[in-house]
């Protein structure tokens, strides 16, 4: 946080984006995979905001956290459990930042991306299976980097001035469809 305050003064809109992943069936996930993945997306975004949190109180000026949680955090998906664990929690915790940090004037959101195309997972999409997959959301297409931005950007500016606890989903409707 010293280095932020240094170089611009305050902190006013830290984004939590943490995000780790395994593919394991459930019953064959190590406990140290586990931890691995529940400290980088939930401990992780738990230790950035409280420090956050703790600048924007002080200073009296408020500010915005916005936490990047995902759909599997309210939609399950099969090998992935701890992640989806991870961004449930996530979801969780950001509204446990709105409910007791409003009165310091912070304001604390998600935004819940779905399939997002990356250069880590094209070759999955490209493959049958991913395929499938991108068969199920209701705009059969993946979400491309770019969909984030007007969502995020409305969260972090001042036209969202009394938004605290909502959850955006970016998803092309993949939370509304069927299984």
């Amino acid at each position: 946080m010293a280095a932020v305050l240094g170089a611009w003064g305050r902190l006013d809109m830290p984004v939590n984006n943490p995000g780790v992943t395994t593919t394991t069936p459930l019953l064959d996930q190590d406990e140290a995979s586990w931890t691995r993945i529940m400290d980088t997306n939930l401990k992780g975004a738990f230790i950035v905001g409280q420090a956050a949190a703790r600048v924007m109180a002080a200073d009296g000026k408020g500010g915005n956290i916005v936490n990047v949680a995902s759909i599997l955090g309210v939609r399950v998906a099969g090998q992935v459990a701890a992640y989806s664990a991870s961004k449930a929690g996530l979801l969780q915790l950001t509204r446990s930042m709105a409910l007791e940090w409003a009165r310091h004037g912070i304001r604390a959101n998600a935004l819940c991306p779905g399939y997002v195309e990356t250069d880590l997972n094209r070759e999955l999409f490209a493959s049958e299976a991913g395929k499938a997959l991108i068969r199920r959301i209701p705009t059969r297409r993946l979400g491309q980097l770019s969909d984030l931005d007007g969502p995020l950007l409305f969260l972090c500016s001042d036209a969202s001035a009394h938004v605290t606890d909502a959850s955006i989903a970016v998803d092309g409707g993949h939370l509304v469809s069927s299984l």
